[in-house]
């Protein structure tokens, strides 16, 4: 690799560097709802319920990611919070994949799963994936709390209760992005939790 190859691949790292911390930037701007969304895990959480997240491929990976912080723990040392990511079990994926069509693999789950009060969080970088949308509407007919984790914007946006949103349509910066915001809500809630927990806390 001669210095002018290097130097262009050096700028190309920089560049994607930039591109997500740009993208992330946008987070700045919806404080409010990612304390909303927050609040209402922390209140299901309270009132015995759980959390359901889904998404394809990265996003996948980023609700079972989310679901591991909350189930594990973020920060604090505390008893575990109850999240499942609906992307794990691949019996019940392709059964019903195979039997109702690769559009219903969250919907059927949720019908299955979900209780009232529970929060039903779906990701998807297009915002049109159609299995989420598919499983975010059934949630909300069900009577579920929703939220959607999107880039642009997309069919989703018309469905969930919260939408956190980024204006690309670049997948990679847009999962770094949802990952972003994955971990501050995990953060929120486990303060949430704990002045919950501890009231005395917040006369401090």
């Amino acid at each position: 690799m001669n210095l002018n190859e290097l130097n262009s691949i050096q700028h190309v790292i920089s560049q994607q560097i930039d591109d997500s911390i740009r993208l992330k930037e946008h987070l700045k701007n919806q404080t409010e709802i990612l304390v909303k969304v927050a609040t209402e895990i922390s209140e299901a959480y309270q009132k015995g319920n759980k959390v359901l997240l889904f998404g394809n491929g990265g996003s996948a990976g980023d609700a079972e990611h989310i679901a591991t912080e909350l189930l594990g723990k973020f920060y604090k040392e505390r008893n575990p919070l109850p999240a499942i990511a609906l992307t794990t079990n691949t019996l019940s994926i392709t059964a019903i994949a195979n039997d109702y069509g690769y559009e219903k693999v969250f919907a059927r789950q949720v019908q299955a799963l979900a209780v009232e009060g529970d929060i039903v969080i779906g990701i998807s970088t297009s915002g049109n994936s159609a299995n989420v949308v598919s499983g975010l509407k059934t949630a909300k007919e069900l009577g579920m709390r929703t939220v959607a984790l999107v880039g642009k914007g997309g069919k989703i946006t018309d469905i969930a209760d919260y939408i956190i949103s980024f204006p690309s349509t670049d997948t990679p910066r847009i999962q770094e992005a949802h990952i972003t915001a994955g971990h501050i809500i995990c953060y929120l809630v486990e303060e949430i939790m704990e002045m919950a927990l501890n009231p005395s806390r917040n006369e401090r």
